[in-house]
């Protein structure tokens, strides 16, 4: 085989094992964040944010995750984990306010920390739940929720907020966040729980049932691409093993 007819054949070869790399990094890029999802999304909601932790740090099993809380909420229920020890840290008003029932508010919850029991493995996923009301005259922003993960080794601050005109894929280690929409909007929607107490029952039901088909959803993508990039493989080894039987 000459020179000229190689050429075409190896380069075949390499853009087929340029394909099963992105195949593979597709699916991994799109999980590599910390996220934030929410049963309710209306400004006044009462809601269940569920943040998912997907790996550790740089392969290293995470140790510590601490949650900071959105300011305008002034109370929040972490959802209790046999596998963290979890606190609160809160902190004092610059004004106090009152609640609902009329009584002064003098601090909020200003942190909640879960510290793993046994490290969770840099493999392995885990998720995290809330419990708050969305703030009444938080329609239009985002409520984003500055997470710090700490490791066996190293740490990484999901922290950043992008620019305006940017998206959380524009940054490396975007803030976890859910966007508000308009208060009553759930109301149009089917209604939204005013209870604190069934709220959050029917809320974490809302925030497993997503997260069950999300995970579905990343299931499949994985599938395909593996499949993809597999056979972008062997396409990529047969091209070669041809170029080398012809020489």
């Amino acid at each position: 085989m000459t020179a000229q007819r190689r050429r075409p054949l190896l380069t075949r070869g390499m853009l087929a094992l340029g394909a099963a790399g992105l195949a593979f990094a597709v699916p991994a890029a799109a999980q590599a964040h910390v996220t934030a999802t929410a049963s309710e999304t209306a400004a006044g909601d009462h809601t269940v944010v569920t943040l998912s932790v997907p790996h550790g740090c740089d392969g290293s099993p995470t140790t510590k995750v601490a949650i900071k809380v959105p300011d305008g909420v002034q109370e929040i229920t972490p959802t209790r984990s046999p596998f963290y020890d979890v606190t609160t840290k809160t902190e004092k008003l610059s004004k106090p306010t009152t609640d609902a029932d009329g009584n002064e508010v003098t601090e909020r919850p200003d942190q909640v920390v879960y510290t793993a029991k046994t490290p969770l493995p840099d493999g392995q996923r885990d998720t995290f739940e809330l419990s708050l009301q969305i703030p009444e005259d938080a329609a239009g922003p985002t409520l984003t929720f500055p997470t710090v993960q700490t490791c066996e080794d190293g740490s990484t601050s999901w922290t950043q907020l992008p620019a305006k005109g940017q998206s959380e894929d524009d940054v490396e280690h975007p803030a976890p966040s859910v966007a508000v929409d308009a208060k009553g909007s759930s109301d149009a929607k089917g209604g939204s729980e005013s209870d604190a107490g069934g709220g959050a029952a029917a809320s974490t039901a809302s925030s497993s049932h997503s997260q069950a088909g999300m995970d579905g959803t990343t299931t499949a993508l994985v599938v395909v691409s593996l499949v993809v990039g597999a056979l972008g493989l062997l396409s990529g080894l047969a091209a070669l093993l041809t170029v080398r039987r012809r020489r």
